[in-house]
């Protein structure tokens, strides 16, 4: 969710701007009536999502390709039933670890037992506000955010109301989880403008520390509270100002108590002149659907996700986005950034799995507001999604969720995360109260959505805030933040657009941890499955002969069931499949050679481990 002092969107119609070496250059125009975006201008009004019953515990519901298998109410303590959208105690972003869920709430987080998705249990509550509370986990230590100025270094409900406070806290807390029944802050790392969200960085070559790339959105505060900080808007007269930069947070494993800022880098500066004030320096729009309304300038960056397996990160950054080289972690470096006429405010990013794409979404509205409705065009408020090439991003196509919304449902892009079906990018995404939305954007001009849940507003008559935060793949679940209602499992079930083996794939990818800002880098064993999983994209996708496909399941069927000598030769024949698939694969093109190789690699393997 973006800071409260978010602007909306008037008209952001013409050219696409990138910014490179620090200037900027005119690039081709967005060529949305040319087939790179969603072909519609407006929502879809024949849909199951259209029209649900409004209710708190009792809304409507739609469902298509998946199933709720679990739900929990928030914890006494978290929810005031006088004022269910209240911001104060909203659900934000979601950490994994083991069989926990650790859901962030703006008046502290809850940890949650999910080992049977049906059957949720609250294992620990804490009350701790400050907002927006998102988390991370790291071994024993939890990773808190806090930005708003009630924030205290005690965790206190009564605010700091004084205009400077030796008790306020705005930074990142850091607590020992050791005893989950019992985290205990150890460390509060105090920033000049609090911590909106965060992100873990782990360093292959350090191993005796982690990093925190700290973002925060909100006023600066007095220098009188902290030290250093100064609130200048423009870095040519304060070129100490805390705006256009973010925040390093250097963390040692041994003793995380001792955390604290080790740089303030200056990414946005003018890679040419040093300017620090280098990308979008925003502007009004005044023409289109609703009020006139200035753009973001680039002083912030909203989210930042890293990829250390690659080295690299996304910034969205309020008025761009960005492509970092992070192979130092206390200096990362601009390399690439971009920025959209139709984009609001540049919020979060994701990366697929090989690292040759990477989607930014458009939190238009802030997350507050309804931009989801018939007459809020399908190009705003939604997800741009750019492949990399040396370094460098080139934008593809438009993605936004497509269900028509009304006027009381705050509806827009916000948090997702990849489902790791190999061969393929499949993304879940949390709308708000647009609901979450699964989609494959492998043609990334041309992304489609494959599955989707829906509830009806919280009220029909007003709009009450609620609607998920965030949507996330973790060990064959997909899990849903829900902002006033609590917490949401789903399975994916098989369809055309997606099939049982290649979901069986995706839950084969089992991860201890995972922080969805620190993207893991996901690897599939060499099984039948996943080879099932490809063969069953090239019979989608029309890249492989049946009598091909037939082979290939007969020869796989065989190797399962056979034993003793009958086993080997059955090896054999698969074997000798992938002679042919090879010949296939360097007759084909674009994607369906990709899988071509892929499934007769995997089937090598497979063979050679089994011999």
């Amino acid at each position: 969710m973006a800071s409260r002092q978010s602007g909306q969107r008037g008209s952001r119609r013409g050219r696409r701007w990138t910014f490179g070496a620090g200037v900027a250059v005119v690039a081709a125009a967005v060529a949305v009536a040319h087939g790179r975006a969603q072909e519609r201008q407006t929502g879809v009004t024949n849909d199951p999502r259209v029209g649900l019953k409004a209710g708190m515990d009792d809304a409507g519901q739609a469902a298509r390709n998946l199933e709720l298998v679990g739900h929990t109410r928030k914890p006494d303590g978290f929810f005031d039933p006088n004022n269910p959208g209240s911001i104060s105690d909203a659900n934000s972003d979601l950490a994994f670890q083991g069989d926990h869920v650790f859901q962030g709430n703006f008046a502290g987080f809850n940890v949650f037992n999910v080992e049977d998705p049906r059957k949720i249990t609250v294992h620990t509550s804490v009350q701790c506000p400050g907002g927006q509370g998102d988390l991370s986990v790291y071994g024993t230590l939890l990773f808190m955010s806090v930005e708003e100025t009630r924030g205290r270094l005690d965790c206190g409900a009564q605010g700091a109301p004084e205009v400077v406070s030796a008790a306020r806290f705005r930074g990142v807390r850091i607590f020992d989880i050791s005893n989950l029944e019992r985290p205990r802050q150890i460390a509060a790392v105090q920033t000049c403008r609090g911590s909106h969200t965060h992100t873990l960085v782990v360093d292959p070559k350090d191993k005796a520390n982690i990093y925190v790339y700290g973002s925060g959105t909100s006023s600066v505060r007095s220098g009188e509270e902290l030290a250093g900080c100064s609130a200048g808007q423009d870095p040519k007269d304060d070129p100490n100002t805390a705006l256009f930069s973010i925040d390093v947070i250097r963390v040692p494993l041994a003793a995380p108590e001792q955390a604290r800022v080790v740089s303030r880098p200056r990414i946005f500066a003018d890679l040419q002149t040093g300017a620090l004030a280098g990308l979008a320096s925003g502007g009004s729009h005044p023409e289109g659907a609703g009020a006139p309304s200035p753009s973001r300038a680039t002083n912030q960056c909203h989210d930042i996700t890293t990829y250390p397996a690659l080295g690299l990160a996304a910034g969205a950054c309020s008025g761009n986005g960005m492509l970092l080289d992070i192979s130092d972690p206390v200096h990362p470096v601009r390399l690439d950034a971009v920025s959209d006429p139709n984009f609001a405010y540049w919020h979060s990013a994701t990366f697929n799995n090989d690292g040759t794409k990477v989607l930014f979404s458009d939190e238009w509205g802030g997350g507050t507001q309804p931009r989801c409705r018939a007459t809020d065009p399908v190009i705003w408020g939604g997800d741009a999604i750019f492949e990399i090439v040396d370094h460098k991003m080139k934008f593809k196509g438009y993605f936004k969720m497509p269900a028509v919304q009304t006027d009381q449902e705050n509806c827009v892009a916000h948090n997702g995360s990849l489902v790791p079906v190999p061969g393929r990018d499949i993304m879940v995404q949390a709308f708000y109260q647009g609901g979450l939305t699964v989609f494959d954007f492998t043609d990334a001009a041309h992304p489609v959505e494959i599955a989707f849940f829906d509830r009806g507003p919280i009220d029909a008559t007003k709009l009450v805030l609620g609607g998920y935060w965030s949507a996330y793949w973790y060990n064959g679940n997909i899990y849903g933040s829900e902002i006033a209602r609590g917490l949401d499992i789903f399975t994916l079930k098989p369809s055309e657009f997606l099939s049982q083996n290649e979901i069986d794939a995706a839950k084969l990818v089992h991860l201890d941890e995972l922080n969805v800002q620190h993207q893991p880098q996901m690897t599939w064993p060499a099984t039948w499955v996943v080879a099932r999983a490809y063969l069953d994209q090239l019979t989608r996708s029309r890249g492989i002969t049946p009598q091909r496909t037939t082979a290939v399941n007969t020869a796989i069927d065989r190797a399962e069931k056979a034993a003793g000598a009958e086993k080997i030769a059955a090896l054999d024949q698969v074997d000798a499949l992938t002679k042919d698939l090879d010949q296939d694969a360097a007759a084909a093109k674009g994607h369906d050679a990709v899988i071509l190789r892929m499934l007769a690699s995997t089937l090598r393997v497979q063979v050679g481990s089994l011999r």
